[in-house]
């Protein structure tokens, strides 16, 4: 097999999961622990297991994952925001004072390709780099003819590997500070491999993942806050009484400390990027994150109000909040992916909305099999409703490539008074959800 980029695309798109399971895995022998929260029997998704020793088998100790200065960041919502935040501070504090050296940062998911979960200083790490790496750890861990996610307990899944080929990517490279994004839980993420991190963070907390993590927010928190590891600072945005209760207690077993974080009131306030209450939040998250990492690994120097303010305004996050300037259009991006996200996303949309001459079209896609795609229509237009903001066009896109078969033979047809669609059943779903809660006359679906 030739070692080439093209050849990872190939064996990357056979790998890539097509939904999340629905259910907790069948148990795993290393993994024995059942804790009660609130009477709630919990078992993590074991995503854990393994990982120790596929590290190891790449030649990396524990030692070597310490070296690394991690900064490792849970949370249901905010948290690609806020490790962004904390890359683009540290960021600002080397380019001043040359420390930490270099930066990776470990995020997902991606929107355009898999480099972007991978980066180092700013960028996304080069074909070449990603292609040399990729493989090292393949030929290491794969047997031939294996492919990710096959289904052989003795092989990792698709984001176990992806992980793996980050903490390889971050020690060949030398990183002296690396900042990794959990994959969802806490406990028994393939992330929590990281026994000695520099500092953890949690953002804020929601009703999401449910089938593995648990039927209520404290059973959410007490998975989040597995991440927490002795001696190593622990700090939150506030949450609410309940699974704040759970992470305190989470915090003092795990002999550690644990600070909430409100919004921080001094960060600037010119700009777009903290225009949007939530985000102030992440970046309060990300600033005490970035002075408590600072006051371990470089000891005698603080954030200057200059890091700060540069910092801010450096921050880059494709598809967060973004607002893309583009001739005469404007489009805002965002990949809200849950009930309470979606609403944060059509409240920032509503106040930036301010011309009602303006044609406003909305273009949707929902792609998880996990979450319910109708609950996050009706949110989404219950909150613009809310906002007395209607889009003249509403656009259902498709996971479906035009080249495939074509989306009019699988469709089912329905009409609502004098509109007609052609879609599959799903989005039909949707076009009701959305009807029912803001009637609009101009909705089609179309490919992605």
């Amino acid at each position: 097999m030739k070692r080439t980029y093209e050849v990872y695309l190939s064996i990357e798109r056979k790998a890539r999961p097509t939904s999340r399971p629905t259910s907790l895995t069948t148990p795993v022998s290393a993994v024995q622990d059942t804790t009660t929260v609130n009477g709630n029997s919990l078992k993590g998704l074991p995503s854990l297991v393994g990982m120790k020793e596929w590290l190891q088998s790449l030649g990396h100790s524990d030692n070597a994952v310490n070296g690394l200065n991690v900064i490792h960041v849970s949370g249901t919502k905010g948290k690609g925001s806020t490790c962004a935040f904390t890359r683009s501070f540290l960021r600002a504090h080397s380019v001043r004072t040359g420390l930490p050296k270099k930066i990776g940062l470990y995020t997902g998911p991606h929107l355009q390709c898999v480099r972007e979960r991978i980066q180092i200083d700013d960028h996304p790490v080069a074909e070449e780099l990603f292609t040399r790496y990729f493989f090292e750890v393949w030929d290491r861990i794969m047997p031939a003819d294996i492919e990710l996610d096959a289904g052989v307990a003795k092989q990792p899944r698709y984001l176990q590997f992806l992980a793996l080929l980050a903490f390889h990517t971050f020690i060949k490279e030398e990183v002296d500070a690396a900042i990794f994004e959990v994959h969802h839980g806490g406990e028994y993420d393939a992330t929590n491999v990281i026994r000695n991190p520099v500092v953890t963070g949690i953002t804020s907390l929601g009703m999401d993942h449910v089938a593995q993590l648990g039927p209520t927010i404290e059973t959410i928190a007490w998975h989040k806050a597995g991440i927490f590891k002795p001696g190593a600072p622990a700090f939150s945005v506030t949450q609410d009484p309940g699974p704040a209760e759970v992470m305190q207690k989470r915090a003092l077993d795990k002999g550690t400390t644990l600070t909430f974080v409100s919004a921080n009131e001094c960060l600037p306030t010119d700009g777009r990027v903290l225009s949007v209450p939530v985000q102030r939040l992440n970046c309060s998250l990300a600033l005490e994150l970035t002075k408590a990492f600072l006051r371990t690994k470089t000891p005698g120097h603080t954030l200057s109000d200059a890091d700060i303010y540069h910092g801010v305004q450096s921050f880059r996050l494709t598809g967060r909040f973004e607002i893309i300037d583009e001739g005469k259009l404007q489009w805002f991006v965002d990949g809200a992916h849950n009930v309470l996200s979606l609403e944060q996303t059509a409240e920032w949309f509503a106040r930036n909305v301010n011309n009602e001459q303006k044609c406003r079209a909305l273009v949707f896609s929902h792609l998880s099999e996990e979450r319910d795609g109708v609950a996050l229509v009706r949110s989404l237009a219950h909150t613009l409703f809310k906002n007395k903001v209607k889009p003249g066009h509403v656009i259902f896109t498709t996971y479906q490539e035009k080249d495939g078969d074509p989306i009019g033979n699988k469709a089912c047809k329905g009409n609502r008074g004098s509109r007609r669609w052609n879609a599959s059943p799903c989005y039909g779903e949707l076009i009701h959800g959305w009807w029912n809660t803001q009637p609009s006359e101009g909705i089609i679906v179309a490919y992605t």
